[in-house]
C-alpha cells in the first residue's frame, strides 16, 4: 500500500480546529507525527510498510501542511493542546489506545502526549529530538550555531514571522538541504510540497517553536519537578549529537523513561525518508516489546 491511497479524512478536534489525516492499513493502531519543515508525507515508506498490519494514522499537526491554523493566543501551538489534537483523532477514529512514533517537532507531541495521557499510549518512538528542557540545556557556545532557527522563532510576534516570510523557501529549504545527508531521499516533488506547505504557514510555524520557548518550557518543568516520566515502553532513534554539543543524549533520555532503547543512527536528520527500513525495524522492535 503507497500512502496516496491512504484514506484522506479532515477531523475536528477542539475549538473548530480540524485536522488533515492520512489513515491506512488494518490491525492495532499507530499515529506517525511529521516532524519540520514537513508534513504527513514524510512517512510516506514507513507508513507504507507498517499499514501491511497496522492501521497508520498520520496527521498534518495543527499549523501545518492542509489542517487548520488557528491563530495563536500563548496556547494555541503548546505541544500540550496538539497532543490533545492527536488524543481527538485517535478517538474519532475510533481508537482508545495507540502506539505512537514522532520525528522532530513530531516528536516533541508525542512526548507530551505520553506525559498528559500516559494510558492512551501502548508504546512511543522518538526520532532524532531531545525534550524541550533538554534542548535548550545542551544549546550553548559556537557548537549551538545550528539550532539559530530556535533562537529567531523564539522572540515575540512580529519579527521572526517577517523575516522568514520574506524569504521563506530559501529559510525553510536550508533545513531540507542542511539537515539531509542524502539528498535524493527527498525527491523534487516531495520538496516542493514541503516548501509550499511551510511557505503558507509562517505564522504557525512560528508559533510552534515560539511555544517550545515558553508555555512548554513551563510544562516540561513542572512534570520534571514533580518526578513524571514516560510509563510506556520508549524506543529513541537519534544522530550522534552528544559528541558535537558535548553531552550524553541517552543518559538525558533516560531521565525521562524508564524502559529506554536508545539507538544512534549514521543517517541525517530526516531519518524516515533516509533509512525508512532502519526506522521501520526499529518501530517493530518497539511494538513487540
Amino acid at each position: 500500500m503507497n500512502i496516496t491511497s491512504f484514506t484522506r479524512q479532515r477531523v475536528p478536534v477542539a475549538d473548530g480546529v480540524s485536522l488533515n489525516v492520512a489513515v491506512g492499513g488494518s490491525g492495532s493502531p499507530i499515529v506517525l507525527l511529521h516532524g519540520f519543515p514537513q508534513t504527513h508525507l514524510m512517512w510516506r515508506h514507513v507508513a507504507a510498510d507498517l499499514a501491511a498490519d497496522h492501521t497508520v494514522i498520520c496527521p498534518d499537526l495543527r499549523g501545518y501542511g492542509d489542517s487548520d491554523k488557528p491563530a495563536d493566543d500563548g496556547q494555541a501551538y503548546s505541544k500540550r493542546t496538539m497532543a490533545a489534537d492527536v488524543v481527538a483523532v485517535a478517538h474519532a477514529l475510533g481508537h482508545d489506545r495507540f502506539a505512537l512514533a514522532g520525528h522532530d517537532r513530531g516528536a516533541l507531541v508525542a512526548f507530551r502526549l505520553g506525559l498528559d495521557h500516559p494510558d492512551v499510549v501502548t508504546h512511543l518512538a522518538s526520532l532524532d529530538v531531545l525534550p524541550t528542557l533538554d534542548m535548550w540545556d545542551v544549546m550553548h557556545g559556537t557548537t549551538a550555531a545550528v539550532g539559530f532557527h530556535l533562537y529567531l522563532m523564539a522572540q515575540p510576534p512580529g519579527l521572526p514571522e517577517a523575516m522568514i516570510a520574506a524569504s521563506a523557501d530559501a529559510f525553510f529549504g536550508h533545513f531540507l538541504d542542511r539537515w539531509a545527508n542524502d539528498p535524493t531521499s527527498i525527491p523534487a516533488d516531495v520538496r516542493a510540497a514541503y516548501l509550499k506547505a511551510s511557505r503558507e504557514a509562517v505564522p504557525s510555524i512560528v508559533a510552534d517553536y515560539r511555544a517550545s520557548a515558553t508555555v512548554d518550557v513551563e510544562h516540561d518543568r513542572a512534570d520534571q519537578v514533580a518526578g513524571n516520566r514516560l510509563r510506556m515502553p520508549v524506543t529513541v532513534l537519534q544522530q550522534d549529537w552528544g559528541a558535537a554539543l558535548g553531552f550524553d543524549a541517552a543518559a538525558r533520555w533516560r531521565e525521562w523513561a524508564s524502559d529506554l532503547d536508545h539507538k544512534t543512527v549514521s543517517c541525517g536528520h530526516f531519518m524516515a525518508e533516509e533509512a525508512p527500513a532502519d526506522v521501520v525495524k526499529a518501530l517493530r522492535d518497539l511494538l513487540a516489546r
